[in-house]
């Protein structure tokens, strides 16, 4: 009874604050904005005259996070239904006529949640998973009349699979296997074994991989619920096997349908990667399953370097504009980026039977990265990468007779400014995706930066001169990117049109043909979305650009709160994510538009102007340097950027600069917590899904090439768990406890929390039951809104000034 009684004392001396309080919920203001219901998602028809109209699920209830979760092999598989354990889904489907805008809703059994909606090429079909209880379904529906009909008797393995058009008259499909039997036992507490590994000097990068295979059940698990059957599916719902159950991680036809290409992943499995890299066999196999080919019997890969890729064929696939020829690249310096080579890599062939000599097509002098073939003449477009400039670069060749490599563009990746767009594909009857061509033309989309914000643009490019012309670009005073192409020679399309007061719809646009004087274009509105959250039209939003010291180029977005008066100083929001650039000219290029109509979601710091905070979004926070070093002045270039920011925030006349909090997710939350760490320019910082000790991601972080065996110095000086008793600012940590990406395990936050704490430095932990990186739940995405501005109201907005000495930012 005595030590009952001690207990109850104790317990009622640890404050409050200290226990669960059951999911909170923010202000009011904030609510109303976040449950606002969110617009349609919105998809065009290959044949061009229909719209699907899929409603959507913003956020959903904690309890579907809380369903089962296998974690094997780099997957996470609810065993109740066979598949990926979280997938977006939508509740509804409608069809809109473009023609005359009729709009037919589909009728889906109760509770749907459909996942994967795909066209048929010739436009009269969609097929969708329906997730359920028992698995996935796989429905077929009717663009024509809106009915739906279920393919009965099969579940769709979305755990490790999918299902797909090939042509319009029959799906692939890889289906949860009939007859396989009760699941492995989960053995979790009595062992029947140890779990044992072993090297024998074999070395290699081992990135830090989650959800792991751990135990021989592991391996069973892994097995029978990775395991799925092909099938090809009719309209009428008949279904023909083809092969046998195994691991497939490929199965798809050739575009003559007289073969197919299956990756099988194979034994023996591996506890240090996931499935990715395990052992596979490829073959082609005629339509009976019968293998006619063996195109790669591919080892375990746990001896890549880093940036590294596998020996031998990789990305192998079909030629869509051929009959049944495989294409493949392979390695020409061991797979090695530290190794010199005059050629990385070589694109080779081989056409149907397999029995001949495969033929090279091009060899590549840096790492290739993709391809992407036109619809006609050979055409293909190619891509390689150089890791030491981080170019990347587009050619352009008949792949028949690849003489004249032509090179289309040669880029640094961050340079937005002069980025060609990417090239506008079509459907083949088939099937399979290719770059459209209008006679001599290819038609390209892209973001259009430029120093006032993006412009979206569509443009046709001449393949034989690489001439381009411009079809059409957003105009200055909205937002408007292109959607799909209503005919083939770019002259009728739609666009997604937004304002700052106007919510996106999607309008029929058309331009005048070259060398033509048209008197009148069409301009029809399709779609006619409602502004969910009015209140939010009294926020105001400019880009600014400011300097850093040493002359870097440097932005931010400014939001001010509804009401805010010109000259009143605010409490302020500052953030951010850095990114790593090796050209100071680029990264110091303006990305987004302050053109876009304002939307709030998820738990985004935009929720902060609703409670009277200023918002500088985007804050750039360029790391420049050799791509070899750049992290080696990653402190001083961090606290420089932050500087600049809060500096010509006051020159604004809006930053307070005794109320100032800066915020991240992932990479922003190791930016966070080294800003408080190293400079007293902030009052407070928020840190979700972060990673703060380098030493747990030894094999590099970010664009990091060196281990830390190799720069022990550098990563121990980036990582704020080592300056954890510097930390004299507070710091509200927030992980999900799934959190599965790579180098952010839920320890890295638990730790930096315990090394405050002990430290004595101010900090909160709040950990997100069944959480991954992102957080998704309704109660989730509620309660970290409630943690953020509890938190910043607390410690920024109603923050006592601090003397002269402590406010300089040293």
């Amino acid at each position: 009874m005595k030590i009952k009684l001690v207990f109850l004392i104790a317990l009622l001396l640890i404050p409050a604050g200290l226990f669960a309080q059951g999911y909170r919920q923010p202000p009011k203001e904030v609510l109303d904005v976040l449950n606002a219901p969110a617009p349609p998602a919105t998809s065009l028809s290959p044949t061009r005259d229909k719209i699907a109209l899929l409603e959507t699920l913003r956020y959903p209830p904690v309890a579907e996070l809380a369903e089962p979760m296998l974690r094997l092999a780099g997957l996470r598989i609810n065993p109740r239904t066979n598949a990926a354990h979280r997938q977006n889904y939508f509740i509804g489907l409608s069809l809109q006529n473009i023609a005359d805008g009729a709009v037919t809703k589909v009728q889906l059994p109760a509770g749907a949640k459909l996942v994967s909606a795909q066209w048929s090429p010739d436009g009269r079909h969609l097929a969708a998973g329906n997730v359920t209880d028992k698995g996935v379904e796989l429905w077929i529906i009717s663009t024509a009349t809106g009915k739906a009909m279920r393919v009965p008797n099969v579940y769709v393995n979305t755990a490790f699979g999918g299902f797909s058009w090939e042509g319009s008259d029959m799906l692939s499909a890889q289906l949860v296997p009939t007859n396989r039997g009760s699941a492995p036992a989960y053995q979790d507490t009595v062992p029947t074994e140890p779990n044992i590994q072993e090297t024998t000097g074999r070395s290699g990068a081992i990135a830090t991989f989650q959800d792991l295979l751990r135990s021989p059940s592991d391996e069973r698990l892994f097995e029978y619920y990775a395991t799925s059957q092909p099938a090809m599916i009719s309209l009428n719902g008949t279904v023909r096997n083809v092969g046998s159950p195994a691991i497939y991680d490929n199965f798809s036809p050739s575009p003559d349908g007289r073969f197919i290409l299956v990756s099988r992943v194979q034994r023996p499995f591996s506890y240090l990667f996931p499935v990715f890299r395990f052992p596979r066999k490829v073959e082609v196999l005629d339509t009976s399953g019968k293998p006619v080919y063996t195109v790669a019997d591919i080892p375990l890969q746990d001896a890549l370097p880093v940036q590294g890729v596998p020996v031998g064929r990789r990305s192998y696939g079909w030629i869509p504009t051929e009959g049944a020829t495989l294409i493949w690249a392979e390695a020409l310096d061991g797979g090695d980026p530290r190794k010199a080579a005059e050629h990385r890599d070589k694109l080779m062939k081989l056409a149907a039977p397999f029995s001949g000599q495969p033929a090279e097509i091009v060899k590549i002098q840096h790492r290739y990265q993709g391809r992407a073939f036109g619809e006609r003449d050979g055409m293909m477009l190619f891509y390689d990468f150089d890791r030491d400039s981080r170019h990347r670069r587009i050619f352009i060749t008949d792949y028949r007779n690849p003489a004249n490599v032509r090179l289309v563009s040669d880029l640094n990746t961050a340079d937005r400014y002069n980025d060609i767009g990417s090239p506008i594909s079509k459907t083949l009857p088939n099937g399979v995706n290719v770059i459209r061509q209008h006679g001599d033309e290819i038609f390209l989309t892209g973001a259009g930066a430029s120093p006032e914000g993006d412009r979206p643009f569509f443009r046709a490019m001449n393949i034989k001169t690489l001439e381009t012309r411009e079809i059409f670009r957003s105009g200055t005073d909205e937002y408007e990117a292109f959607v799909g192409m209503m005919d083939d020679e770019g002259m009728n399309f739609i666009t997604r049109k937004e304002s700052v007061t106007e919510p996106p719809n999607l309008f029929m646009r058309q331009v005048c043909p070259p060398g033509k004087v048209c008197t009148a274009l069409a301009y029809r509105r399709l779609t006619d979305f409602a502004d969910p959250s009015p209140q939010l039209r009294g926020i105001t939003k400019e880009l600014v650009t400011y300097k850093r010291p040493d002359g870097v180029d440097l932005s931010f977005t400014l939001y001010l709160p509804p009401g805010h008066q010109k000259g009143t100083r605010l409490p302020t929001v500052v953030w951010a994510y850095p990114q790593e650039f090796t050209d100071a000219g680029v990264a110091g290029q303006v990305s987004g538009s302050t053109n876009r109509f304002t939307q709030m979601g998820g738990s985004s710091h935009l929720f902060f102007l609703l409670q009277g905070y200023a918002v500088l979004d985007n804050t750039t926070m360029p790391i420049v340097g050799d791509p070899e070093t750049v992290n080696d002045t990653f402190i001083d270039q961090l606290v420089a950027s932050a500087k600049a920011a809060i500096d010509k925030g006051v020159e604004l006349g809006v930053v307070d600069p005794e109320r100032a909090g800066v915020g991240g997710h992932s990479y922003g939350a190791f930016m966070t917590a080294n800003l408080l760490a190293h400079s007293d320019l902030f009052r407070a910082g928020i840190a979700r899904s972060g990673a703060y000790n380098r030493t747990l991601t030894p094999f590099g972080f970010q664009a990091e090439r060196r281990t830390f065996w190799e720069a022990t110095e550098l990563y121990t000086r980036v990582s704020p768990f080592f300056y954890a008793h510097k930390i004299n600012e507070p710091i509200l940590l927030i992980h999900g406890e799934a959190d599965n990406n790579q180098g952010t395990y839920p320890i890295q936050s638990e730790r930096m929390y315990a090394a405050i704490r002990g430290n004595g430095g101010t900090a909160r932990l709040v950990m997100l039951p069944h959480e991954s990186h992102g957080y998704a739940a309704k109660e989730s995405v509620e309660h970290t809104l409630f943690e953020q501005v509890s938190w910043f109201d607390k410690y920024v907005k109603n923050a006592k000034p601090r003397s002269a000495s402590a406010s300089n930012g040293n």
